[in-house]
């Protein structure tokens, strides 16, 4: 592996432990986290996106939070996002990513519809992708009414967010749901073997390690022992072994980081949708650690940009 980016090194320090036994203490960190981000950089994007809160209705009958985020300049309709925010299924909230979800409506100019799903443990698979599924049909069944083009909409998320946005792509294509022309898939969870190079050696990485994802998917799916088949809904790697496997999915951006364990999960899901006719842009980023984007440095910034204007050539006219 190539060296840790010289901005990204200086940082380490002061980055707070992975951890994800106790999720009470790991929401908080999470909350604590974004608190000095937004204190420390605030968002240039705030007069020029609109931004909005509501419930929707799931079809158990919960009430989902949502926020959406509407350019306040460009044509309409315009192509849409459905997001499912990062906290490794157990923690995160709208406000943990409202920073990223606002400059990708304002750069990729297009509504965002952030969705506020149900956590883990208390609420273990399947109900927060539930969530995430009704909150994609919701934007596809009101595309009209928000203003939407209903052939441009597509799902992604962060970590734990870009497993639920893949597992609602799946899920699509089964059940004959709203077409997805795109899926954003930035350093995500993939897979619940744990059997990767990456996972094995990057023990102790920081932001993630390898023992916070064996702990995560504990939280989300039950302990190994007891989880019987594991739905390619939840772990989207596992569709791969399915007869239908990963044939006529959305197209996918992957973004994976050199230094996290979860590098070769998304290494090897990118090169199963390619092996499946699935087109696929994939980076890995030298020198970067599992959510180094959402920091403060010139990689950051580069790499956001990157994916942001992805997105906005992904669901141009």
């Amino acid at each position: 592996m190539t060296p840790m980016d010289p901005e990204l090194a200086a940082l380490l320090p002061h980055l707070p432990a992975p951890s994800v036994a106790d999720p009470a203490a790991a929401r908080q960190r999470m909350r604590d986290m974004f608190a000095n981000r937004a204190a420390a950089r605030p968002p240039s994007w705030t007069e020029r996106v609109e931004i909005s809160s509501a419930t929707i209705s799931a079809s158990d009958g919960h009430a989902i939070p949502i926020r959406t985020y509407r350019p306040l300049t460009g044509t309409t309709p315009r192509g849409a996002l459905v997001h499912f925010h990062g906290g490794a299924f157990i923690g995160g909230d709208l406000d943990l990513s409202e920073g990223a979800v606002g400059r990708m409506a304002d750069v990729a100019n297009l509504l965002v519809v952030d969705v506020d799903y149900r956590l883990a443990p208390e609420h273990p698979f399947p109900s927060g992708f539930n969530d995430c599924y009704d909150a994609l049909v919701w934007v596809a069944d009101r595309a009209v009414a928000l203003m939407v083009d209903p052939e441009r909409i597509a799902v992604g998320g962060e970590s734990a967010g870009g497993a639920l946005a893949a597992g609602v792509a799946i899920a699509a294509r089964d059940r004959g749901g709203p077409a997805i022309a795109y899926q954003q898939l930035l350093y995500a969870v993939l897979d619940d073997a744990l059997t990767t190079r990456s996972v094995r050696e990057l023990v102790d990485a920081p932001m993630w390690d390898a023992p916070s994802t064996a702990l995560m998917w504990d939280h989300y799916l039950g302990p190994v022992e007891s989880r019987g088949e594991v739905s390619p809904y939840a772990a989207p790697m596992r569709a791969a072994d399915r007869p239908d496997g990963l044939a006529e999915l959305p197209p996918a951006y992957i973004l994976a980081c050199e230094h996290d364990p979860l590098r070769d999960e998304e290494i090897a899901y990118a090169s199963a949708l390619i092996a499946a006719g699935v087109s696929v842009e994939l980076h890995v980023v030298p020198g970067t650690f599992h959510g180094f984007e959402g920091l403060s440095t010139q990689i950051g910034k580069r790499t956001t940009n990157e994916y942001c204007d992805s997105l906005r050539r992904a669901l141009a006219e």
